[in-house]
């Protein structure tokens, strides 16, 4: 197997040393920038597998630089990992809505972030559902998993990494229920640390870019239970 490259994006010294040092000793190659421009170059020169990002940046944030990335056809698709010190579910929903695909609080064990790291990476290139490298319909939807690229309609609408995958999954296991944990496991990963709330958050950001075009209730609430993903006729 290649060795995987991580950049990390910090301008903490201390921080960016430590992380260097723990994916060092996990096995993996690491670039490092300490401000978004240089890190935007790196993405583009390095290709990364994984960007570690750093939220509060001087200059350009880290969620804006998460935002560029996603706009770019050469790094739209490279998983990131937020790192901050803003806790609350509002900075989460921000991050997230930015394209991040995980959000680690500091303090941080180093080795639960590097368990994340090989998680999403796992998650990256392996698969998510049965129908990989096919196309998926469903109703109105269209999933073409080898073009990564999701239409309604005959429209092609612009999902972020995790959104895509949940929908991806969602339309390959239609009409059953699964429970926040059950999605976390299949589509987060198994034994990666991710709270159940963070289903919630990437649910609601994926009925908000499903609801202008009339299918958002596609994705069904199960009260107790968790969700459902059923096509619903108008």
């Amino acid at each position: 197997m290649s060795q995987k490259t991580i950049l990390i994006v910090e301008d903490e010294a201390a921080i960016r040393d430590m992380l260097k040092f723990t994916l060092s000793s996990s096995g993996f190659w690491v670039e490092e920038a300490d401000n978004a421009e240089q890190g935007m170059r790196l993405a583009l020169d390095k290709t990364p597998d994984l960007i570690l990002l750093d939220w509060m940046l001087p200059g350009i944030s880290g969620v804006t630089m998460a935002q560029k990335l996603r706009q770019n056809d050469q790094t739209r698709d490279m998983p990131i990992i937020m790192l901050t010190a803003r806790g609350e579910e509002e900075a989460q929903v921000q991050g997230f809505d930015a394209g991040v695909d995980d959000y680690v609080v500091k303090p941080f064990s180093p080795r639960a972030l590097v368990a994340r790291v090989n998680a999403i990476l796992r998650r990256q290139h392996g698969a998510v559902g049965a129908n990989d490298g096919q196309q998926i319909i469903a109703g109105r939807m269209c999933l073409d998993i080898e073009s990564h690229r999701f239409y309604v309609d005959g429209e092609e609408l612009k999902l972020g990494p995790t959104e895509f995958k949940l929908i991806n999954f969602f339309m390959s296991h239609a009409n059953r229920v699964f429970s926040r944990t059950q999605l976390l496991d299949q589509v987060w990963g198994l034994n990666v640390v991710v709270e159940e709330r963070t289903v919630d958050v990437h649910i609601r950001r994926l009925r908000k870019l499903l609801e202008p075009v009339g299918v958002d209730n596609y994705i069904q609430t199960i009260r107790g239970s968790g969700y459902r993903f059923s096509v619903v006729e108008e």
